[in-house]
C-alpha cells in the first residue's frame, strides 16, 4: 500500500509572498510517494502441506515394510518360494488395471479445470471401478493363497508378503472410500475451491499407491519369480 501527501515545494514559502503591484501566487504542491509498512501478505491453506507431510510419513511406513519384506524374503521355512505360489500373468493384469485408473484419475482432474462437475464424477467413477477391481484381483489371490495352505503363519517370508500387499491394499480401499466420497460431495456443492484442494490431496494420493505398487511389483513378485 502506498499513499501520497502533499507538502509545500521549496522555495513555497517565498514565492507566497506578494511582490510589489502584483497578486500572490498560489505554490503547487509536490508529491512525495511514502510506502507504509504494513505488508499484508495472503495466508494460504496449510492442508497441501499438511498432505504432503502425512504423504512423507506413509512413504517411511511403506519404506519400513520393504525393509522387514527384504530381510524376511528368503526366510521359507520349509514351506512355498515365491516361484511356486506367485502366478505372474495375474500380478501383471492387475498392476495394469492400477495404472490405468492413474489415467483416469488424470481425465477427471483435466475436467475439473475445465470446470465440468459431471465430467469429473464420470472420471471419478471409473476410477473408483478400476481400484475396486485392483482390490477384488487381490482378494482372490490372497484367498487362493490361503486354500493352498500358505498363510501368514507358514513362514516369515509369506508373512511379510501379507502384511506389505496387504498394507498396500488398505491403502487403496481407502482411496475408494474417498473416491466415493468426493463424489458426493461434487454432486452436493459442485466444484468449489475446497473441493478443488481435496481432488488435488486425493490425486497425490492416489499416485502415491501407484507408485508404491510399482515397487511391489518389481521388488516382491519379478525378483522373487527369479530366486
Amino acid at each position: 500500500m502506498s499513499g501520497a501527501i502533499a507538502a509545500p515545494a521549496p522555495g513555497a514559502m517565498e514565492g507566497s509572498r506578494p511582490a510589489s503591484g502584483t497578486a500572490p501566487m498560489p505554490a503547487e504542491p509536490t508529491f512525495y510517494v511514502i510506502e507504509k509498512d504494513d505488508h499484508d501478505h495472503g495466508t494460504e491453506s496449510p492442508t497441501a502441506l499438511g498432505f504432503w507431510i502425512y504423504l512423507m510419513s506413509d512413504a517411511l511406513l511403506f519404506a519400513a515394510v520393504f525393509a522387514t519384506y527384504g530381510v524376511l524374503s528368503t526366510s521359507f521355512a520349509g514351506g512355498p518360494a515365491p516361484r511356486d505360489i506367485f502366478e505372474l500373468e495375474l500380478v501383471a493384469l492387475n498392476t495394469a488395471i492400477l495404472l490405468i485408473s492413474s489415467v483416469t484419475f488424470g481425465m477427471g482432474m483435466l475436467a475439473m479445470e475445465r470446470g465440468s462437475a459431471r465430467g469429473t464424477q464420470a472420471w471419478l467413477a471409473v476410477t473408483g471401478l478400476l481400484g475396486a477391481a485392483f482390490v477384488g484381483v487381490e482378494l482372490y489371490e490372497f484367498s487362493k493363497l490361503i486354500a493352498e495352505g500358505a498363510t501368514p503363519q507358514r513362514s516369515g517370508f509369506l508373512s511379510a508378503f501379507f502384511a506389505l500387499v496387504g498394507l498396500h491394499g488398505l491403502h487403496v480401499t481407502a482411496g475408494i472410500v474417498w473416491i466415493g466420497v468426493m463424489m458426493a460431495q461434487i454432486g452436493r456443492r459442485g466444484l468449489i475451491v475446497e473441493n478443488r484442494r481435496r481432488l488435488l490431496c486425493l490425486s497425490m494420493f492416489w499416485h502415491f499407491l501407484d507408485i508404491v505398487w510399482i515397487g511391489v511389483f518389481t521388488f516382491v513378485y519379478l525378483l522373487g519369480m527369479l530366486q
